[in-house]
């Protein structure tokens, strides 16, 4: 057994194993003792998501995965060539029913350092794991101390696990959260924290954690929403805790409500850029622009070349964003593979918000205030973070984002617009 000595400083690191027999790198966190803080700024690692997604077999693991993981020096070992350590909640069973259950007490292959999802010609393929980490040496690189927390800490300890901090940012793909994880975030911003969601289709789908062991998770697909398996009728409710479940939207919490703006589309794994929109002058916000004067945002990186997409947010008052939001920048130029997500599908040419198609497809960067002196910054695209550290961290991205913490960071509260 392997204990954490007392002076870790806070992170995300692995340990590397090695035998004759071959090699293979396992990944934890180190969180801050309870009850303390080491930084302003927490980053709350989405583990929740990591375990529903954890050994994922893929439709499309084959010859190209193998080639590109193997000139890439990438992981080497792909869950779809180990059945033995079971599935995830993304496949089926053998009577092609929906895997509901998850679990991390046992090797998930695809949470490993250098796994590969896609084999993309225009990027990395990272998600989840190994695309947060991104982030974390951005604010390395940056100079910014930070703590971790992850979703199970949020689970157990509610809002008290991060209340104390300033700066509270989310990673690349917080999909999935309990009530209680998900209320942890409102209660922050309640509070007057200052929160940046820095990632897309994030506060999605509502999960229930068994109650006597934290790290097996259970999804019921309900109703609708982007799935690849859905849950059969009267199976909508939760064996862990009762619950319907389902997307938080249909449970009355839309992610607008919380960050502002919530999933809208999906498409390749390709990302494409935001373009300033008349937020970014208001005074209100337009210090996050500060040496900023290009209008086009994050044309590059290393998440499908671009800051925005794969899976991205919009804003949308009809859901709950707030009517002081300023949208900031929104993406365009996705390609023809994005598609606007089911649940505000009326019927093929109708959508519950009343306009064109093509609108729905695009990531809005929001920004706006809260009534207890707080404020809340969101990306709404999975591949924001993957432009971060383009040119060695030297890019229109990073300035920005480097923008916002330090603002939030400043105790200062922010003015409420009446």
């Amino acid at each position: 057994m392997f204990e954490i000595p007392d002076d870790f400083k806070c992170g995300f690191y692995v340990i590397n194993l090695e035998n004759d027999r071959g090699k293979d790198a396992i990944p934890f966190y180190v969180c801050p003792p309870k009850g303390t803080r080491n930084a302003d700024i927490c980053v709350v690692i989405p583990t929740f998501t990591y375990i529903v997604y954890g050994n994922y077999i893929r439709h499309d693991y084959g010859e190209a995965w193998e080639r590109r993981a193997s000139e890439w020096n990438a992981y080497p070992h792909s869950p779809s060539a180990h059945p033995e350590y079971g599935l995830s909640t993304y496949n089926h069973h053998s009577d092609r029913s929906g895997v509901g259950y998850s679990s991390r007490f046992r090797p998930l292959l695809n949470l490993r350092p250098g796994y590969l999802i896609f084999p993309h010609d225009t990027g990395s393929g990272l998600r989840h794991v190994q695309a947060d980490t991104h982030l974390l040496a951005w604010l390395e690189n940056s100079g910014y101390t930070y703590d971790i927390m992850t979703d199970e800490e949020l689970h157990l300890e509610g809002v008290a696990a991060i209340k104390n901090y300033p700066v509270v940012l989310t990673g690349t793909h917080p999909e999935y959260h309990t009530l209680e994880s998900w209320q942890a975030f409102a209660d922050y911003k309640e509070h007057g924290g200052r929160l940046c969601y820095l990632g897309g289709n994030g506060f999605y789908w509502r999960i229930a954690v068994h109650p006597d062991t934290t790290g097996i998770l259970e999804i019921r697909r309900a109703e609708s929403g982007i799935r690849v398996w859905a849950s059969e009728p009267g199976e909508y409710y939760n064996a862990f805790d009762g619950q319907y479940g389902g997307l938080w939207t249909r449970n009355g919490r839309p992610p607008q409500q919380l960050v502002g703006v919530g999933f809208t589309s999906q498409g390749d794994f390709v990302g494409s850029y935001y373009r300033k929109q008349s937020g970014a002058e208001d005074p209100r916000a337009s210090w996050i622009f500060k040496d900023l004067t290009e209008d086009i945002l994050g044309d590059f990186g290393l998440s499908g070349g671009g800051a925005a997409g794969f899976e991205v947010d919009r804003a949308e008052p009809r859901f709950g964003t707030p009517t002081n939001a300023l949208i900031l920048a929104s993406s365009e130029g996705h390609s023809d593979y994005f598609m606007p997500v089911p649940e505000e599908m009326m019927n093929p040419l109708a959508n519950l918000a009343g306009a064109p198609m093509d609108e729905l497809i695009r990531a809005d960067m929001v920004f706006f205030e809260t009534p207890s002196g707080g404020a809340v910054f969101s990306v709404g695209s999975i591949t924001f973070c993957g432009s971060l550290p383009h040119n060695n961290f030297d890019n229109n991205i990073s300035t920005l984002l480097k923008n916002v913490i330090d603002r939030f960071v400043d105790p200062n509260p922010f003015n409420y617009p009446l």
